[in-house]
């Protein structure tokens, strides 16, 4: 954040040569400029760029309000809160307004008496443009005073007039006169809140209480919704549909390498998770979103994944403090783990009452079996399963520190094929080598080379 402009009345902003621009034309002229320069205004968003992105750029142009359509997880309010940063990093504003007018443009009676009666002495603030996005969470027990306003009783107690607008107490949208207003979820809100929202919509002004206030207001509104066929909570009413200038459809991660980047940005990982583990989990997560046998208008958020890295890391953080270990690298074997956690996250079609464990575990299977097959393509495998002779066994488990695996791997004639599998997934110390061989013996599982035996947080390949 750069430092605060040191200009605190009108006339010094005049002399400045500040031009005030409206909203659309602040965000439209930022965002062209940062296209024109090659500067992402998008940043930390992840699989939307040949689609919704393109689409809510020419909806900014146009000046449209926007709602974005998605089921759960699809990262809308993080595309939403991204839209500050196409304001001006600083903006002026009357210093004492209740709205944050423009010194240029009072539009409350207050602010206009105020800027006639002081001229060029008006005092001014400035406002970062974080200040100038505000979020709403639409609730059923939202009212039309939380977000348009209502007559404010104390002010009336004081002896104002009541059809004074003095006496009104403004809402949120008001108060975002000059900024964004994000409202997530916007079904959820009643149906009358709804219609209370039609004329600061269209006509851009408020009505309280029987009260016509002529505001001008200059607001950009933004929501969210989930597709209406699966919330049964509520629906957009037709009116206000009518008035967003755009409706977006958001998706999941189109392309593997985005998912694995979501999961890498949005989890607070508490040990060192290889990429290869991530890539399980990615995978893991597109093959539910796949299944029949799962609730798909509730979709499988990228919250599944990413709660799914941070159980994996948190295990293997256990293991690690538990065993003494130097370093907490996660491991094939800590997958199992977060399996067990993260059934709650996903909605079952209503026949697979009871198969919920079994789906859950054979898709992570297939999920391992892919990513195998992707990073083992060239290797010889071959020399492991014959050290596997019946006789010899390899243990490894929740709490088998990495040094304990591998001094437990059977010695091979041929060539250095542990060094190969490590030099594959680039693992240059004990944990990174563990986690890339242990890979390896579960991929010769899936592929029925070897046996493996789970009890007890214990697994034997032989």
């Amino acid at each position: 954040m750069s430092e605060t402009p040191r200009i605190s009345t009108l006339g010094e902003l005049r002399a400045s040569g500040h031009v005030h621009r409206t909203l659309r034309e602040e965000i439209r002229e930022n965002l062209l400029g940062a296209l024109a320069s090659g500067r992402d205004p998008w940043p930390g968003l992840h699989g939307f760029g040949r689609t919704v992105i393109p689409q809510l750029e020419r909806a900014l142009i146009a000046g449209h309000d926007v709602v974005l359509l998605g089921e759960r997880g699809q990262g809308k309010t993080r595309l939403l809160r991204t839209l500050s940063g196409l304001l001006d990093e600083w903006s002026p504003a009357i210093e004492g307004s209740e709205l944050g007018e423009h010194p240029y443009e009072p539009i409350t009676p207050e602010s206009q008496r105020r800027a006639s009666a002081l001229g060029d002495e008006l005092p001014i603030t400035w406002r970062h443009r974080s200040e100038r996005y505000a979020e709403k969470l639409a609730t059923p027990d939202t009212s039309v005073a939380d977000l348009i306003g209502d007559v404010d009783p104390m002010r009336v107690a004081e002896g104002r007039r009541l059809g004074d607008p003095d006496t009104i107490h403004f809402g949120l949208i008001p108060r975002s006169h000059r900024g964004i207003v994000a409202i997530n979820e916007l079904p959820d809100l009643a149906e009358r809140i709804q219609v209370a929202m039609l004329n600061v919509m269209e006509e851009r002004d408020i009505q309280i209480r029987g009260y016509v206030l002529r505001l001008p207001l200059d607001v950009l509104v933004v929501a969210s919704a989930n597709p209406e066929d699966y919330t049964n909570r509520g629906r957009i009413i037709t009116p206000l549909k009518d008035r967003f200038g755009a409706e977006i459809r958001t998706h999941y991660p189109i392309d593997l390498a985005d998912e694995v980047a979501v999961i890498r940005q949005e989890a607070h990982l508490v040990a060192d998770v290889p990429d290869s583990i991530l890539e399980v989990l990615a995978r893991y997560t597109r093959l539910l979103r796949d299944s029949p046998a799962i609730n798909q208008r509730s979709g499988v958020s990228a919250r599944f994944s990413i709660a799914g890295a941070e159980t994996v890391a948190a295990s293997a953080l256990h293991r690690a403090t538990s065993r003494r270990e130097e370093h907490a690298v996660a491991r094939v074997v800590d997958l199992e783990t977060a399996v067990d956690v993260l059934g709650g996250k996903i909605e079952f079609e209503s026949g697979e009452e009871g198969r919920e464990a079994e789906v859950l575990g054979h898709l992570l299977r297939t999920a391992t079996a892919e990513t195998v097959r992707e990073h083992f393509r060239g290797i010889d495998l071959g020399p492991l399963v014959s050290a596997l002779d019946g006789r010899t066994t390899v243990t490894t488990g929740e709490q088998v520190t990495a040094r304990e695996f591998l001094d437990g791997l059977p010695p091979l004639d041929e060539a250095p094929l542990y060094d190969e599998i490590a030099e594959r997934f680039g693992a240059t110390d004990d944990g990174r080598r563990a986690s890339a061989i242990e890979l390896a013996l579960e991929g010769l599982y899936l592929l029925r080379r070897i046996s493996k035996d789970s009890d007890d947080g214990e697994t034997i390949y032989g």
